[in-house]
């Protein structure tokens, strides 16, 4: 067994690696300038790949967007999405009927289950001013009996997800953000949705965003549950101590979850993401956007697309935006609206 709580520390790459339970952490940070009439970014597309920009060109990407930048309709089966958007609007629609306009500290927790198909736009909004766009999308791993279970569409709301504000002993501010888990102080988490893994408490399942002062102190406490796997993602700021290891930025590290890790900020704002949870420990299959078992589980995710688009597309388009006025809301399958 470990005696220090630091087990290895990694650079940072696109996109983020991860342990069991999760697969991945795609971190999107766009410094977008301002938009035109369409919403669209109002500057040059040359030297970008339509469709297939990732270039990071000018501090920014399209992504899979031809006009407003983002990820038209595509398919997923077998995990959960869940992000969190720090800045900016996400417009998000699915085969399901669900929509929304979310952003701001919001956070939309997505089961895929047996099949989705959505869209994730990036409408720049602001005609005369900037478009930053800084978000979190984890992929959350099902076990194998929840591989198929219906799809299901949940938004946390900024306002209603539970933060803790803490001072040291010199007034310096530490916040954390739980979109999943429990942190004492922090009030009682949002459910995840019911077939999570997140949704087993035995699963131990954090995900939360640490924002430290320069010079704050905080101690991470130790996780609850037995088997565990912890990292934390230091990706902004300059240097830390953790448990004593002096660790630059951008980095992973590797905890021991079930010790307490006190965390000493350098001269400049940090911040960090922080996943948990306890190992699914089943095989993983995956090709693209599908995540199964076996590889004949992902020919037959391949094959029921093709076949059925996972219930179809209801959108007038592959990748839809709403009204440059519309506020943030969702409506989801069947109807029901919610604003913030």
């Amino acid at each position: 067994m470990a005696t220090h709580p630091v087990l290895s520390v990694n650079p940072l790459g696109f996109p983020w690696e991860t342990v069991d339970p999760f697969l991945f952490c795609a971190y999107h940070d766009d410094a977008y300038p301002q938009g035109n009439a369409d919403m669209a970014p109002q500057a040059s597309l040359a030297g970008r790949s339509i469709g297939q920009d990732f270039s990071r060109k000018d501090g920014w990407s399209m992504y899979h967007g031809e006009t407003v930048p983002g990820f038209p309709g595509h398919p997923h089966r077998g995990f959960e999405t869940v992000t969190v958007v720090r800045k900016g609007l996400i417009d998000h629609s699915d085969s399901l009927g669900a929509t929304a306009r979310f952003g701001q500290g919001d956070a939309q927790w997505l089961t895929a289950g047996g099949g989705v198909v959505h869209s994730e736009m990036f409408p720049l909004l602001s005609q005369d001013q900037p478009n930053p766009l800084e978000l979190f999308q984890i992929w959350l791993n099902l076990p194998a009996k929840n591989k198929m279970v219906p799809p299901h569409f949940t938004m946390f709301w900024s306002q209603d997800i539970p933060r803790l504000s803490l001072k040291d002993e010199a007034g310096r501010t530490t916040e954390v953000a739980t979109v999943a888990g429990r942190l004492e102080g922090a009030g009682e988490p949002l459910p995840p949705p019911p077939d999570s893994w997140a949704a087993q408490r035995e699963a131990d399942v954090a995900i939360w965003t640490i924002r430290m002062e320069p010079s704050a102190r905080w101690t991470l406490p130790a996780a609850k549950g037995e088997g565990t796997r912890r990292t934390l993602y230091f990706f902004k700021g300059g240097r830390v101590s953790v448990a004593g290891q002096d660790v630059a930025a951008p980095v992973s590290i590797e905890l021991q979850a079930d010790l307490p890790v006190e965390l000493a900020n350098g001269e400049t704002e940090a911040e960090f993401l922080l996943l948990q949870g306890r190992p699914i420990a089943e095989p993983v299959a995956q090709y693209g956007p599908f995540v199964m078992n076996t590889q004949g589980e992902i020919m037959q995710a391949m094959q029921d697309y093709r076949r059925t688009q996972f219930g179809g597309w209801p959108w007038p388009d592959n990748a839809p935006v709403h009204a440059r006025e519309t506020p943030r809301f969702a409506r989801h399958p069947g109807g029901r609206e919610e604003k913030p």
